[in-house]
């Protein structure tokens, strides 16, 4: 039998698109880890986060006309700005009135930290207490914005440092937005440039904390603040969302959001992907396969991309790189390879160079890129798997 499918005595998931009974699931684990009301100590509601929407629902509710909402939404999302007194388009006595009743949030910065190639990382905190790790990857003329979804994870992939991180709770779309916006406000790129060549934060990977497709709603509203053509107006190309094979949640996101896919891969067998990403004991290879051949959007063009971390002696072999070769046979796909990025406590130990270079010859050979991911931000562990809070780790300690 070819390990590589599910055996005989696997329950099937439904993979058909989402099923009522997974909606429920899925909606009841994320009211289980709701984030709290994002209002400050004074009372006031925040304004990121909200829909256009929502934003003239405020509006209308302090008795001023929706055009208002625009306003707003332009200031906020184009300008970047945080002080009502700034908005010159709107009359002081407005300005007042709002900045009573309404705040224009940020997370505050715990620490920031930047790696010696240029890799920053952030500690941001939120308004009760809870923390996640967001961090900035610079390429030459670009760069790519790695964002949180969660505080902690559910997913507990053994390899994957942030995995060892009880889940606290889910981000709200204000959390998650707002780690972009933090992120512009430190490296001064408001107001938006025209057009998107030439940003530093030019592009969104959400592949930090947390699993994102069981965080679905928040993400998907903070991904649509970011796309919005008149706000910050990021291309939904140059976003890309990370996920360990949520099987139904794939459908959804691929049909509303379409932005580019990668899949948290790293291995070519149910059994070892069971014990790497124990996510796989519910919606195995072939079932994750099938929903990648299901993406919408997803062309020669706009590859769906396949994380495959590198663990010696794990699953690096040279079989295993034929087998990765046969299983993606008909899928608009590139593989990421992922040098293991050790981290204290961690068992495995990363796949030697030589390795990795036969593993990614195999798979070029074949026809699929396969760049090897140089690691970035090790010195800070800022590093693919290696995101942890410093809160977390200083309570194990305290703990110990």
């Amino acid at each position: 039998m070819n390990k590589a499918f599910p055996p005989a005595n696997r329950v099937a998931q439904p993979i058909d698109g989402l099923t009522e009974a997974e909606r429920t699931r899925i909606l009841a684990k994320s009211a289980i880890f709701s984030p709290p009301a994002m209002t400050d100590e004074e009372g006031r509601r925040d304004l990121v986060g909200l829909t256009r929407e929502q934003l003239a629902e405020e509006m209308l509710a302090i008795g001023e006309k929706p055009f208002r909402a625009k306003q707003l939404w332009h200031w906020i999302y184009h300008q970047g700005v945080r002080d009502f007194s700034v908005m010159n388009t709107i009359a002081k006595p407005l300005q007042l009135r709002l900045a009573e009743r309404f705040t224009i949030g940020r997370p505050s910065v715990t620490t920031e930290q930047t790696s010696t190639d240029g890799t920053r990382k952030w500690l941001f905190k939120w308004r009760d207490g809870q923390e996640v790790e967001t961090v900035y990857i610079p390429e030459d003329d670009r760069g790519a914005l790695c964002i949180s979804t969660q505080v902690g994870c559910t997913l507990s992939c053994s390899f994957c440092h942030t995995g060892t991180q009880k889940l606290v709770r889910n981000l709200g779309t204000a959390e998650i937005v707002g780690q972009f916006m933090a992120a512009r406000d430190s490296y001064g790129e408001w107001p938006t440039p025209k057009g998107e060549e030439g940003r530093r934060v030019s592009n969104i990977v959400v592949m930090g904390m947390g699993e994102p497709l069981y965080n679905y709603e928040a993400t998907a509203r903070a991904l649509n603040i970011v796309m919005d053509h008149e706000g910050i107006a990021l291309s939904r190309r140059r976003i890309t969302l990370s996920t360990s094979g949520v099987v139904p949640m794939m459908d959804k996101c691929g049909e509303e959001l379409g932005v580019n896919l990668a899949v948290s891969l790293h291995a070519v067998r149910d059994d070892l992907r069971d014990e790497l990403v124990p996510l796989n004991r519910k919606y195995p290879i072939a079932e994750l396969l099938a929903a990648c051949k299901r993406y919408p959007g997803a062309s020669n063009a706009r590859r769906i991309t396949f994380e495959y971390v590198m663990l010696r002696g794990v699953n690096d072999s040279e079989a295993e790189a034929h087998e990765l070769v046969r299983l993606l046979r008909d899928l608009p796909a590139k593989v990421n390879l992922i040098p293991f990025n050790p981290w204290p406590g961690s068992a495995y130990q990363t796949s030697t160079p030589e390795a990795v270079r036969r593993f990614a010859a195999i798979l070029n050979d074949a026809g699929y890129s396969s760049p090897i991911r140089r690691p970035r931000g090790r010195d800070i562990l800022a590093a693919c798997g290696q995101l942890k809070t410093e809160s977390e780790r200083a309570r194990r300690s305290t703990a110990a």
